[in-house]
């Protein structure tokens, strides 16, 4: 497999229509499974339109009683030109008129012992008059446990490796691998969590440009999240916790908050393309905090994150 953002073919109204009904039909599917994981709490919806073209609906479930705040998002904006977030590694797009549309997810659970996580789907047009479109998807998702287990972990990239498997041997390293390098907090020489699946700029498959095969991998990426996460959400929801672990996942929240903030691309790229702000921002966790220079006791639960968990692995 090989991606060859250069080669461009035209994609069509019908197309562009396929993949925000999937969309759709997907924020529909993960947010109903998400409530019934929760068992109590519901998502509130709010639809939005942006002054320069596009819109959204935003699902919000805050004080569920598994959930703290998670948020699932749909937009579909469009604009006159990129922002400099989507230029800058891709400077032949300055120019170009562009809409983009994704649905976006951080769940941010209660229990300290159920992870954090975080998926994301999208497709971006680029177009200027007298010249071929550009277009491509990206996504993915990712965990961030506090208190993390090897069972979950293994599960997690085996769901992973499973939706890559069909479009072939060479996706899942690859996609993992990316995923590694990209949640990875360069200030503090760490990684946010311990991965998944990371892939952008997808357009071609071995040389070709072919809507259809990237059409498919992101669905299968995306229909595999809840596979993924769900039985992690309720194998650990009923575990009993207590002040400790509650304040090491509100320390380890920060580092979620960083990442967002300072390097995550959809988050730049929203508040650029002038966003709703409300929704950009429903990826931070409720409760948060910092404690100067602090860090775990050798050889404790909260130790063990950081030496047998956030280091890179072959999970599967």
């Amino acid at each position: 497999m090989s991606q060859d953002t250069a080669k461009t073919e035209k994609v069509t109204h019908t197309e562009i229509e396929a993949v925000k009904s999937f969309l759709l039909d997907l924020q529909d599917r993960i947010c109903a499974a998400l409530e019934e994981q929760d068992g109590g709490g519901k998502f509130l919806e709010e639809s939005w339109l942006r002054e320069e073209g596009g819109g959204g609906r935003s699902r919000v479930l805050e004080q569920g009683v598994v959930i703290e705040k998670g948020g699932v998002n749909f937009s579909h904006v469009m604009g006159a030109q990129l922002p400099a977030s989507a230029t800058a590694a891709r400077p032949e797009l300055a120019g170009r008129s562009f809409q983009a549309m994704g649905v976006s997810l951080v769940i941010h659970p209660r229990n300290p012992y159920v992870p954090t996580s975080h998926a994301n789907v999208r497709m971006f047009v680029a177009e200027k008059e007298g010249e071929e479109p550009v277009w491509w998807f990206g996504g993915g998702f990712d965990l961030t446990p506090f208190y993390a287990f090897e069972d979950d972990v293994i599960f997690w990239h085996q769901t992973a490796k499973n939706a890559c498997e069909p479009f072939g041997a060479d996706v899942y390293p690859k996609y993992k691998k990316w995923c590694d390098e990209y949640f990875y907090l360069k200030h503090r020489d760490e990684n946010r969590g311990v991965g998944g699946l990371f892939f952008d700029d997808l357009n071609s498959w071995h040389g070709e440009i072919d809507f259809d095969q990237s059409f498919d991998f992101m669905q299968a990426i995306a229909n595999s999240y809840i596979d993924a996460y769900c039985p992690i959400m309720a194998k650990r929801k009923e575990t009993e916790f207590g002040e400790r672990e509650r304040k090491f996942q509100c320390y380890r929240r920060g580092r979620y908050v960083e990442f967002n903030l300072v390097y995550d691309r959809g988050t730049i790229f929203g508040l650029q393309s002038n966003g709703r702000t409300e929704s950009i921002l429903m990826s931070l966790p409720p409760v948060t905090h910092w404690d100067y220079n602090w860090s775990p006791e050798e050889g404790s639960p909260e130790a063990k994150l950081y030496t047998d968990f956030l280091p890179h692995k072959d999970w599967v």
